[in-house]
């Protein structure tokens, strides 16, 4: 594939990686309700500014959060380069091999 094609590609992907990103947040939030019920059997996470809830919790309820964000950012990103890749030959991301 040419040059050209390669400086394209990021830029069209950039709504696709958009929508996958939204569409990952929403996973993810899902996710993390169905764990927190799990772990704490509660409906909602406590807040950073829940005046009622121990810092225990609160610092429990972000690290979960943030790990199953950050799992499922990677996956689906992941999952979207190597469909683009596997449909252009070409990896999304400028300046990277991406051989896997």
């Amino acid at each position: 594939m040419g040059k050209s094609k390669k400086r394209k590609l990021p830029a069209a992907y950039q709504p696709v990686g958009w929508l996958l990103g939204w569409s990952g947040g929403a996973l993810a939030g899902l996710a993390f309700r169905k764990v927190w019920m799990a772990i704490r059997h509660e409906e909602d996470a406590p807040d950073a500014l829940d005046p009622d809830r121990k810092w225990g919790e609160i610092l429990l309820a972000a690290a979960v959060q943030g790990a199953i964000f950050a799992t499922v950012r990677s996956a689906v990103d992941r999952a979207g380069a190597k469909a683009i890749a596997r449909k252009t030959g070409v990896w999304p991301a400028a300046g990277r091999g991406g051989r896997d």
